[in-house]
């Protein structure tokens, strides 16, 4: 048996794991903050800039608990100025499959097109691919870029690894990924949107068809008819 965490200020007061478990994850934006994670370790201002309504001290007071609760570790660098990371413990890795399963009630439940005000990131659905993409038969690396975004925002480059334990996301390049998936935020966008596709030829693919197809579908999307031309001139 593990050992209890710390109390909680607002607890639920019942002897039973649900419980014990909201405890610890229940609070707003604590999962939020496990999924943009998944891809790395994170600086403050980074995870502020993906948690669109979070305000400066509402990041600062859940980062510190989810420290004291051991689901993230804090390392800091003797640099100038100064730097620290924030990185998942295992305890928090353990949690996305739970992720997984909550996106997958989302997608059959609550999804919709984008409404009216929500942030639109697509890298948020390519983080929850941990939790999303259970082992299969495909294997290997996908590069998946979104080639524009806000105003004034560089391309978002994601690897996904897909393995024998099941996948794995880091938001840099591979150069030597088996498939390659570019496209615009809005074909992005369409490729996870419920209902027919619109433009989902406006995203490119190369390599092998096979593992970035699985891929996409894993993460809740869809691929139909995507535009297949020669590897060079995918990213150009």
């Amino acid at each position: 048996m593990t050992v209890a965490p710390a109390p909680k200020r607002h607890p639920y007061h019942q002897w039973s794991p649900d419980a014990r478990a909201l405890d610890l994850v229940g609070d707003k934006w604590t999962l939020l903050i496990i999924r943009d994670l998944a891809c790395g370790p994170k600086r403050f201002v980074e995870l502020l800039r993906s948690l669109p309504g979070i305000s400066t001290e509402q990041l600062r007071s859940r980062l510190n608990r989810m420290v004291a609760d051991g689901i993230l570790t804090r390392k800091r660098f003797r640099e100038v100025p100064p730097r620290v990371d924030y990185t998942l413990t295992p305890r928090a890795e353990a949690l996305m499959p739970v992720l997984g399963e909550l996106a997958r009630w989302g997608y059959k439940w609550a999804w919709s097109q984008p409404r009216e005000g929500e942030r639109l990131d697509v890298g948020a659905i390519f983080r929850l691919a941990p939790g999303l993409i259970e082992p299969g038969e495909c294997r290997g690396r996908v590069e998946c870029t979104v080639t524009d975004g806000p105003a004034g925002t560089a391309a978002l480059v994601y690897t996904l690894t897909l393995a024998d334990r099941g996948a794995a996301v880091r938001d840099e390049p591979c150069p030597d990924a088996e498939a390659r998936i570019s496209g615009s935020e809005a074909a992005w966008i369409d490729a996870f949107s419920p209902g027919p596709s619109r433009c989902s030829s406006a995203l490119l693919a190369s390599g092998d068809e096979l593992l970035g197809n699985w891929l996409v579908e894993q993460l809740g999307g869809s691929l139909d008819d995507v535009a297949r031309p020669e590897p060079t001139s995918v990213l150009a």
